[in-house]
């Protein structure tokens, strides 16, 4: 036979054999949710189901520690199996048809969700915590639910991208930081494996994580600001695609401080306002790489240098770092351009935050004047109003594209850290955050699923006024009464830990630990001092007021010398600064302006860092007021 020479006959074998092939992969194609693959943990001690999808006719069979399962896909394709409950261990395999799943570990899963603090990423913190870059704990490990915001209707699966991580070193750094300092912590004490399921998104507001079922009895002006962004976004900006330019003419514009808040600045605006500013580089740096820090900014950004966009930030307070591109810089004039968008007018660029522009020997300081104009003003746009007024309430979204999809990978309880987008609706969030609870245990079908609740810490410049509002206290407050009234709930206080002018307190490794002691005895069921002193009662004596409370462990003490952030009123409501004493179990407060009181305030501010009532455990007493004004 000559070379390339078929004969009728074996073609039509290599045909039928392609087509039998063909009807094989398109007929018995399993298809899996990510989370179900290499590297997963499973709770342990629980039924644990095992889910995806097929053609109808399929048979799926599924192979796991000796045991075997089958079972079919229903009219819809999806197909689910129970599988007995196992015990902590591994690394085990999984057969599921044809697919094999690897280096499972069965242990204790977290569901962890809220905003930008439990989505800070890892690498933030490697100059504070320098054993990350080494770290070297395949026994704990990290999935991240990709972000779905659907407001349509809830989602059977979560968006594709999603990965299993282990906590080495080679795949630390795709963690969050919350969540590794928790399963670490967890790891270290119980010695069994650790996985953080981090389901969450930065600047997203309470409401968008529970149900419309759950929301109906709230009013109707809880908008999801993700509509309001959407709106904000719209080519109503008069600088779009032309304020950017490196060549536009400015000279006519006012001038602003960086850094620095747009009131500050008399620019009173709710909307878009564009920043522009010319500097200098040598001839080094022609061409060259370099690094643009541009501090914290409020609320989302664009940047662009010479023209050409380098990053953007969706959302509040993440340090803005943004990489230049070789060939945008040039010897001589360069100019940078911010579009910062702020809804509520409170724009703002951050003090004590590096401003800069840092490439091969060279540093640019980008802090002082810069030339300003408003691209957009919401508060004078009638066709933005006309929107607002007919918007219909779109939260549940990523409750629709984040929590439902998930609702049947078993878990061993959930972390909450969100509050910061509420701050400016505290009223509303007790209720908010109960309704969340029993929405998520309610649709993971377990009525004791433990909630770990991360308070607040301290954020915002101090002020010397007991009476200043303060959005940030409300939350607290809600978070506190919502661990006190929901049952198998607890909380961690944490207004040391914070910073005032980053809403991003790096210090996550000590709130992990303190939330972990909290898990330990409502999880774990272990016998302990928890929590800081809770207030439990007043009662007026003469002149004074002596505070009862409870969860004083060994007894109560300060910190750092006297008692601080107490303060005290009478009839007419005005709050002042008081003495606070520790007397056995209790904490006497007075003030020589306050003759008759009937009110005391514990650490009511947005940023109480010098409150420093403990116990002897070391546990700070979480904030409270005694009234209700």
């Amino acid at each position: 036979m000559k070379t390339g020479y078929f004969r009728p006959s074996m073609i039509f074998k290599i045909l039928f054999l392609m087509a039998f092939f063909s009807y094989q992969l398109s007929f018995g194609k399993i298809k899996l949710p990510d989370l179900v693959s290499d590297k997963m943990v499973l709770q342990r001690d629980v039924e644990l189901k095992i889910w995806g999808w097929a053609d109808q006719g399929e048979n799926i069979t599924i192979r796991f520690q000796n045991e075997t399962y089958n079972t079919s896909p229903d009219k819809n394709g999806k197909w689910s199996v129970q599988l007995k409950p196992q015990k902590a261990g591994g690394p085990f395999v999984m057969e599921i048809n044809e697919i094999t799943i690897r280096d499972i570990l069965v242990g204790d899963v977290w569901l962890a969700s809220g905003q930008s603090n439990m989505e800070t990423p890892i690498a933030r913190l490697t100059d504070r915590f320098p054993e990350i870059n080494v770290s070297d704990f395949n026994k704990i490990r990290y999935f991240k639910v990709p972000t779905q915001n659907n407001v349509e209707s809830v989602q059977e699966n979560i968006a594709p991208g999603g990965k299993w991580f282990t906590g080495t070193a080679s795949e630390v750094m795709n963690w969050t930081a919350f969540a590794y300092f928790y399963a670490l912590e967890a790891y270290e004490h119980t010695k069994i494996p650790q996985g953080m399921l981090v389901s969450s998104l930065g600047g997203s507001a309470i409401q968008s994580w529970i149900s419309q079922e759950h929301l109906k009895d709230f009013p109707n002006d809880l908008i999801d600001k993700q509509a309001l962004s959407a709106l904000n976004s719209s080519k109503l900006d008069k600088g779009r695609n032309l304020w950017n330019q490196k060549n536009f003419d400015d000279a006519n514009w006012p001038k602003a401080k960086v850094p620095g808040t747009w009131k500050e600045n008399g620019i009173q605006a709710k909307g878009t306002v564009w920043f522009r500013k010319n500097f200098e580089l040598p001839a080094s740096m022609d061409g060259k790489f370099a690094r643009l820090y541009l501090g914290v900014m409020v609320d989302s950004d664009s940047v662009f240098v010479n023209g050409k966009f380098v990053g953007s930030t969706s959302y509040t307070y993440p340090p803005r770092k943004y990489d230049i591109p070789g060939g945008i810089l040039k010897q001589g004039k360069n100019t940078i351009v911010i579009q910062l968008t702020s809804n509520f007018g409170n724009g703002e660029f951050v003090a004590d935050k590096p401003y800069k522009i840092v490439g091969d020997g060279v540093t640019v300081d980008l802090t002082g004047e810069w030339k300003y104009n408003i691209g957009r003003d919401m508060s004078k746009d009638e066709d933005y109003k006309s929107k607002l007024k007919n918007l219909r309430n779109t939260p549940s979204g990523l409750y629709n594209g984040m929590i439902y999809p998930i609702r049947d990978y078993k878990v061993r309880g959930a972390i909450w850290y969100q509050g910061e987008s509420n701050a400016g609706q505290s009223e509303n969030y007790a209720g908010l955050l109960k309704n969340l609870i029993e929405n998520w245990r309610e649709v993971f079908q377990w009525e004791q699923m433990p909630f770990l609740l991360v308070q607040l810490p301290n954020f915002m410049e101090k002020t010397n006024n007991p009476n200043a509002p303060s959005g940030w206290a409300g939350i607290r407050e809600a978070q506190f009464k919502t661990s006190q009234t929901v049952p198998y709930t607890a909380m961690s206080v944490n207004y040391d830990l914070g910073e005032w002018n980053d809403i991003h307190p790096l210090n996550k490794k000590d709130m992990a630990k303190r939330l972990f002691l909290a898990a330990r005895k409502l999880v774990y069921g272990e016998k302990l001092v928890s929590s800081g002193p809770v207030f439990r009662s007043m009662k007026v004596e003469n002149s004074a007021i002596i505070l009862s409370f409870d969860n004083i462990g060994k007894g109560l003490k300060s910190i750092n010398g006297a008692l601080k952030h107490f303060a005290i009123a009478g009839s007419d409501k005005k709050f002042v600064w008081a003495e606070a004493k520790i007397k056995g179990n209790t904490v006497l407060v007075s003030s020589k302006d306050i003759k008759n009181p009937v009110a005391v305030r514990y650490a009511w501010s947005n940023n109480p860092e010098e409150a420093n009532l403990e116990n002897a455990e070391g546990l700070l007493a979480s904030p409270f007021r005694t009234d209700d004004w």
